[in-house]
């Protein structure tokens, strides 16, 4: 007995201990960007320290990478991030939840071609569906407007988003959906009353990614968007790194670092429902 409760505390410490390492390793570039911000080329380049040397720290990078241009600062292109991110956000959730509550939930002819096609979907690379979507977008007018970026996501076209709440949905019971019936609730009001509140975690989880893969998202506006005025966040912070004269790098993980805390303010805020979603996807009924 003794030398299970040995062997067991032996393995909790190798466990923890490979685990710390492996965030160290992970998160240790994060705080490198982090303290090259405060850094010259030839300090970030010429050591891998976190912080800068003694009496050398720039904090001007900061005030260097606030302002972007002489008409605009970084709030600018962030504002302009969110004029596409946040419709795109509210549309991906609720289109993605009513079509897996459809699959999940009902019966009809052809739903396993439906769940098929949705898989199928999901291997197929994000690429191959720009090509067509520009041509869509350039008879119809969307070009070169923030819609250009959102518009898709009106019809469930994010297949993983739908495949993760599948897979969180069909743990919820059917029982609940049984005894909502019997008192008198239509469908919308099963969704919303009885099953939403219970797969809330993964409506975050799925919220907070496209948040961030929206915001890390550097093809799709320089696709659709041409206007210097329209540019985003991401399409800013590559202009950092182009030009004829020496890229000042501090100023570039300066930007990088300013447009990182949103996200981070984001995943914090969510951090519990995140965990939450991302453990129980996968469930089964």
């Amino acid at each position: 007995m003794e030398m299970n409760r040995t062997q067991r505390r032996i393995n909790q410490v190798i466990r923890y201990t490979l685990l710390i390492l492996v965030g160290i390793i992970l998160i240790y570039p994060l705080f490198w960007m982090i303290g090259s911000a405060f850094k010259e080329n030839q300090d970030i380049f010429g050591t891998l320290s976190l912080f800068p040397p003694k009496g050398r720290a720039n904090t001007g990078n900061f005030a260097s990478a606030w302002q972007i241009t002489k008409d605009h600062t970084i709030w600018f292109y962030f504002l302009n991030t969110l004029k596409f991110l946040v419709p795109k956000t509210i549309f991906t959730v609720l289109s993605c939840l009513l079509t897996a509550y459809v699959i999940a939930r009902k019966s009809f002819k052809g739903k396993k071609f439906v769940f098929g096609a949705v898989i199928v979907t999901l291997l197929m690379p994000e690429l191959a569906f720009r090509i067509p979507l520009y041509l869509l977008y350039r008879e119809v007018g969307l070009l070169d407007t923030f819609a250009s970026l959102f518009v898709a996501d009106i019809f469930a076209s994010s297949s993983f988003f739908v495949f993760m709440i599948i897979q969180f949905m069909r743990t919820v019971p059917r029982e609940l959906d049984e005894a909502a019936v019997m008192d008198g609730c239509n469908d919308f009001q099963i969704l919303f009353k009885v099953i939403v509140p219970v797969i809330k975690p993964i409506l975050i989880t799925v919220a907070l990614l496209c948040f961030m893969w929206g915001m890390n998202d550097f093809q799709g506006p320089l696709i659709y968007l041409n206007s210097a005025d329209k540019a985003t966040l991401s399409i800013i912070m590559k202009q950092q790194m182009d030009g004829e004269n020496m890229i000042s790098y501090g100023r570039v993980f300066a930007a990088s670092t300013l447009g990182l805390l949103p996200m981070v303010a984001l995943f914090f805020m969510g951090s519990r429902y995140f965990v939450d979603g991302v453990a129980t996807t996968g469930g089964k009924e």
